[in-house]
């Protein structure tokens, strides 16, 4: 098991793993090894869009590196929650998911978690958890709604820390069907720079993640 570039990932051949905080224990049926006496857990780019990220080349050391306070909008049943609590277990991860039935694993994960904190609401309406968040290190997006760039942007405003980090996992084809990809991605940029938040670095997510674009910037 090699380390990579990228903070807490460690990568076996072409697989990239997370150090298991809960050993022995699975979160979505993924692979368990174990090295040099610890324990790993496989982490699919199919089933977690951070993970394509890392695997379409995302920038070293990832924009989590370093956060000490993390605001998820979209959590659904917590698997890419589940490697960021692998990566951070020292910082808060307050995890957004709207529907009732994706917050129940979401609660579940987090009884055995202690560093997340799920949040039954809508991540249109951040005014409703903004005082139990606070100021975060990173505000990381994952929801498929029309208006997601303008859902991204109103969190960062009230939740993301100067200097903080901002990780938006774009789905292209809930933003509109017929719209060619690269017209809808430059209005979603457009919106993100009047918060304004830096974008720094911009990948497709396909084969992982068809019609996905992960746009990454800094407040």
């Amino acid at each position: 098991m090699q380390p990579t570039g990228w903070a807490g990932v460690y990568r076996e051949g072409r697989d990239l793993y997370t150090v298991n905080a809960r050993p022995w224990e699975r979160v979505y049926g993924e692979t368990l090894r174990t090295a040099e006496g610890r324990e790993f857990r496989q982490w699919d780019p199919f089933r977690s869009k951070l993970a394509a990220f890392l695997a379409r080349g995302a920038p070293e050391p990832g924009p989590w590196a370093g956060a000490r306070s993390v605001l998820y909008l979209g959590g659904a049943h917590g698997t890419t929650v589940s490697h960021l609590s692998d990566l951070l277990p020292d910082a808060l991860l307050f995890v957004v998911e709207k529907s009732p039935t994706s917050f129940a694993p979401l609660l579940a994960l987090a009884r055995r978690r202690t560093n997340i904190f799920p949040i039954l609401g809508d991540a249109q309406l951040p005014e409703r958890y903004s005082a139990e968040v606070g100021a975060v290190d990173l505000v990381y997006q994952d929801v498929a709604q029309r208006a997601q760039a303008t859902i991204f942007a109103e969190n960062v405003r009230v939740a993301l820390a100067p200097g903080g980090r901002a990780l938006l996992m774009l789905k292209v084809r809930s933003v509109s069907q017929r719209r060619p990809a690269d017209v809808i991605v430059r209005e979603a940029r457009r919106v993100l720079e009047r918060v304004p938040l830096s974008i720094d670095y911009e990948t497709a997510l396909s084969p992982f993640a068809r019609e996905h674009v992960a746009l990454t910037g800094r407040r």
